[in-house]
């Protein structure tokens, strides 16, 4: 909080530190732009010229009721700009007897918690990070309502639901364009010979093109032995 002495001071203090050259013309004021409002935004020279930029408060409200997107960024969400925010948020459902792919990502840490429903959730640090035995670590931990892992960009990780029932989670991350890695298809992406001395050349030929075939395309993977437990059909 500022002591309303200390006022002048700052101001002739600010005005000490601004060049003598004329003053830059707000982007608000300029010949209206092709641009997108995104890009306005990242080129507003000011805090003051992005809120210009959105003067409608409801564009400060993300209604995932009404959006096609389960994902709120910079794309969808012009004021996460405006008010710098550098981050995204995702609300979701995964379904009964259903596993994530395992993914990555490459831009961003991942806060995930529940709010209704569990989920098992497995994530591979970065090489280098060994459990009591030496070998690769895996952070598995169980997630009910109110808890909530994290996920540190670039790491591997998938979340399983393994009951009969769907589960409600809500994902933060600390970046406007997170992206992700989907590992397995990506993996076998590469050429034959690379995938064959990956493996240490215990897959080759025919055999990659099958374990190709048989990635699921579906984002989220059913779980057999859930499926059977809670008596749902695999469709």
């Amino acid at each position: 909080m500022f002591i309303t002495s200390t006022l002048p001071v700052v101001a002739a203090a600010l005005a000490l530190a601004l060049p003598t050259t004329a003053a830059p013309q707000p982007l608000t004021g300029r010949a209206e732009s092709d641009l997108s409002l995104q890009a306005q935004l990242r080129l507003a020279e000011t805090t003051t010229e992005r809120y210009d930029l959105i003067p409608n408060d409801e564009d400060f409200v993300f209604d995932f009721s009404t959006s096609d997107s389960p994902v709120a960024t910079s794309q969808n969400w012009p004021a996460l700009i405006a008010a710098d925010a550098r981050a995204s948020f995702s609300i979701g459902q995964l379904e009964a007897c259903s596993m994530a792919f395992l993914h990555l990502h490459p831009r961003a840490t991942e806060l995930f918690s529940l709010s209704a429903g569990r989920i098992l959730s497995h994530m591979v640090p970065q090489a280098g990070v060994l459990d009591s035995e030496d070998m690769q670590r895996v952070i598995s931990v169980e997630l009910t309502p109110g808890k909530v892992t994290v996920y540190p960009a670039g790491s591997f990780h998938t979340q399983v639901n393994p009951d009969c029932e769907p589960a409600n989670f809500t994902a933060a991350f600390n970046s406007e364009e997170f992206a992700a890695g989907i590992v397995a298809p990506q993996v076998f992406s590469l050429p034959d010979d690379v995938i064959s001395r990956t493996f240490g050349q215990s897959i080759a030929g025919e055999e990659i093109e099958k374990v190709r075939d048989a990635i699921p395309k579906e984002i989220a993977i059913k779980v057999d032995e859930c499926l059977a437990k809670c008596g749902k059909e695999k469709r």
